[in-house]
């Protein structure tokens, strides 16, 4: 068994250290289809699982990574052959099976989805986790009527994975799309470029509007920070408006009250990429490869790197510092 590179987080007393090791097959975790690794995607919850304090890791050592792409060198698993082009994201992979920052991965196969029609492996880890959550919040908030003569959507954090991508399938679906982000000087013509119509600071929906309703603005939103600005965006939903919300940037507490669920019929959604039913994750990745595939966030935002230079891409992404999206390349 010939060793491959992976990058391997141990836990030292208190602290955790991060280093590329090279591993042997024998090593992996059990699971019915060995994958060839070509890409993984890197994500806030993979910063989260490099930390002491992200508690995303029940257990070290890990291998962070919480998606990945790539072809099937065996399989026990009556839907994948040898040759076959996979992704995988979400279950437990990158914080309680070994995850896509390795060369070769061990899984389930009822964790695999086939590499639709439309995507290469690269552009399917450029979308990755984040993209996918971003799809899985437009096609909420289409379920729940929200629709482009609503009005305009506001999409928060709007530089980071989830956001960026959120932008390219809204305004590809017709909506006016208002950005917002804490890196307005910087990237107001990129997030355009997007798709964008309108770019706004963070502190713009962080203000506090005064009384528990205000005017209606937004008739959707797709939120990854989370926090208690939620509170402010909800008192300014349109009727029958929606919010979906994925992500916990900004923090996991924030207060509200009934009114603008009660009075104005707001829907607040959650949303969640890990356990999505494999159904419809298959749905929703194949609109990302055909009619929602987001080009121009796939051109503009996704830069590459190497094993070796995951400690800083982690950092970054933990600071706030991160514009679009990041890859690994294992060759």
């Amino acid at each position: 068994m010939d060793p491959f590179q992976a990058f391997m987080i141990r836990q030292e007393g208190e602290e955790l250290k991060s280093q590329v090791e090279e591993l042997t097959l024998d090593q992996l975790p059990e699971g019915d289809v060995l994958v060839k690794v070509h890409f993984s995607g890197v994500n806030y919850k993979d910063g989260l699982a490099s930390t002491p304090y992200g508690k995303v890791v029940p257990k070290y050592p890990m291998i962070p990574g919480i998606d990945l792409a790539g072809e099937v060198v065996h399989s026990e698993h009556p839907d994948f052959h040898e040759g076959d082009r996979v992704l995988c994201t979400g279950y437990g992979l990158g914080t309680s099976h070994y995850g896509g920052f390795s060369q070769f991965a061990r899984l389930s196969g009822e964790w695999l989805l086939h590499l639709p029609d439309g995507l290469t492996l690269r552009e399917a880890m450029g979308i990755g986790t984040a993209g996918f959550t971003a799809a899985l919040s437009v096609d909420r908030l289409l379920h729940c009527n929200v629709t482009p003569d609503m009005g305009p959507v506001l999409v928060t954090g709007a530089t980071g994975g989830v956001g960026s991508f959120a932008v390219d399938i809204l305004a590809r679906a017709g909506f006016d799309v208002t950005a917002s982000t804490g890196k307005i000087n910087e990237q107001k013509e990129w997030l355009k470029g997007l798709g964008a119509a309108h770019v706004i600071g963070r502190d713009d929906i962080e203000a506090a509007p005064a009384g528990p309703l205000s005017k209606q603005i937004w008739a959707g939103v797709v939120d990854p920070v989370g926090g208690p600005h939620l509170q402010n965006m909800l008192k300014s939903i349109c009727y029958g408006g929606a919010v979906a919300l994925s992500g916990l940037t900004g923090g996991t507490a924030f207060e509200s009250t009934v009114l603008p669920f009660i009075l104005r019929g707001v829907q607040l959604i959650g949303i969640d990429s890990v356990f999505c039913p494999k159904e419809w994750r298959t749905g929703i990745w194949s609109k990302l490869s055909q009619d929602w595939k987001p080009e121009r966030a796939l051109g503009q935002g996704i830069k590459e790197c190497s094993l070796q230079k995951l400690p800083e891409v982690l950092e970054d992404i933990l600071q706030g510092k991160a514009v679009g999206r990041t890859i690994v390349r294992m060759e």
